[in-house]
């Protein structure tokens, strides 16, 4: 089984951690969290749950908010367990759950983290959207879970720590990105013969636009993709290619590469899911329907692999597959994410959290959608002038100290935690520049 996972030799692929244990891969029926499990991603994997009955128990459910939905799946599975965002919600959902189902209700940051480390589950599905996920998957792989990983704000802002810490702990992650787990797929059993990952755009509904033709899109013509079904935050981010950024960064953190070997290929059916070139100039790559219940699916039963319950692939109905560079002077995301790589210290924590202040704005009507990309570009030149003037190295991984790398058990928790609130106070640092950068109009 183990030849499945990628190789983790280098100079090639070096994969963030190693496989699960045997046990977890044997075993029978395994024991879920789910974090996130009304949005898309946690409705799609109650569906492969719905459809394996015998291979899972759903041991913890959360939500923000939605605390209609998250009754409704509670009185379906029975959870142990519930986490909302606040006492509102928690007090909301008490009302709405039917007799005879009395769940532990955790509230806050601190109920994810409970949730993420419950000792009774083996498994983790962080999808949770935002940074909001960070927490979770950082629980989780302080204990040792297996985290099926679709929060990718998780590796672009803390991807140096996480693989720190799933080594030291055993913890695996297996990537629920369609993009990202068609790698996975093309890299298994493959050692350190890797050229060049490929990831595919749809190329959002404004492909092939003019930026000048960008500056009256709205925000009801921003969400409406064409391929996908997302919630609003990541569909703001395809139509700006802000998504396929945070998923090079992603990449390179999964697979242990510099940005340089992670490539973009605009491909608007999203048919072809991603690409890896490999020394001897052939390429594999990973074919199916845009149905995010495939990688979902996979991850889940990994290393088994049943039948599913999407539309097969035919191609003679599609007829051809096209691809072509990504215009970078228009959607300048993909060259910032290369710089955020670059220049490391922090800067992939500013890319991400001026995008979710940015997309916000946008969404509210308060800044234009070629605002979005400005206000990033603007956060991380006032981050960099604040390296120099700080006579700090452009290239120090953030807040991985050499003292930190040799701590274990609690000390390593709460090192990890700290962390966590430095990460934190600079996303709001980041967000109050942003929000200050378009008010005094210097975005437009």
């Amino acid at each position: 089984m183990s030849s499945l996972w990628p190789g983790r030799k280098g100079p090639g692929v070096r994969y963030i951690t190693a496989e699960p244990s045997l046990e977890w891969q044997q075993k029978k029926r395994r024991s879920l969290v789910i974090l996130g499990s009304t949005g898309s991603i946690g409705r799609s994997a109650l569906d492969i749950v719905r459809a394996n009955p015998d291979a899972f128990r759903i041991s913890g459910l959360a939500c923000a908010r939605s605390v209609n939905r998250l009754a409704e799946q509670a009185a379906i599975y029975r959870p142990d367990y519930l986490a909302v965002l606040d006492t509102e919600a928690a007090d909301a959902l008490k009302k709405l759950l039917p007799a005879g189902c009395t769940p532990e209700i955790l509230v806050g940051q601190e109920g994810y983290r409970t949730l993420a480390s419950l000792p009774e589950a083996d498994t983790v599905l962080s999808s949770q959207a935002g940074t909001a996920g960070l927490a979770g998957t950082l629980a989780a792989a302080l204990a040792g879970k297996v985290i099926c990983l679709a929060n990718k704000e998780s590796l672009v802002q803390a991807g140096d720590l996480l693989r720190h810490v799933c080594g030291k702990t055993g913890a695996s992650i297996l990537p629920v990105d369609s993009e990202h787990f068609a790698l996975f797929d093309c890299l298994s059993g493959r050692e350190d013969d890797a050229t060049a990952l490929i990831l595919t755009a749809s190329g959002g509904p404004f492909r092939g636009r003019s930026a000048a033709e960008l500056e009256d899109v709205t925000p009801a013509q921003a969400l409406k993709h064409p391929n996908w079904n997302m919630g609003a935050k990541i569909t703001i981010d395809s139509a700006t290619l802000m998504n396929k950024a945070l998923e090079l960064i992603e990449a390179c953190q999964l697979y242990g590469l510099s940005p340089d070997r992670v490539q973009v290929l605009v491909h608007p059916q999203s048919i072809v899911h991603s690409l890896v070139l490999f020394k001897d100039a052939g390429m594999l790559a990973q074919l199916a329907m845009p149905d995010m219940r495939l990688p979902i699916g996979n991850c889940l039963l990994w290393p088994r692999v049943e039948k599913s319950h999407i539309a097969p692939l035919s191609l003679a109905r599609i007829g051809s597959l096209t691809f072509s560079e990504v215009d970078n002077a228009v959607f300048p995301a993909i060259d910032l994410a290369r710089k955020a790589m670059q220049v490391r210290s922090g800067m992939s924590i500013v890319l991400n959290a001026a995008d979710e202040a940015a997309v916000q704005l946008f969404l509210d009507g308060r800044c234009s959608f070629p605002d979005i990309t400005r206000s990033v570009a603007a956060a991380m030149e006032h981050h960099l002038m604040g390296i120099r003037a700080g006579g700090r190295s452009e290239q120090t991984p953030f807040c991985l100290s050499e003292s930190m790398l040799a701590l274990e058990g609690t000390a390593l928790a709460e090192a990890c935690w700290q962390m966590l609130g430095t990460m934190d106070a600079l996303q709001e640092e980041t967000a109050a520049f942003v929000r200050s950068f378009v008010q005094d109009g210097t975005a437009c």
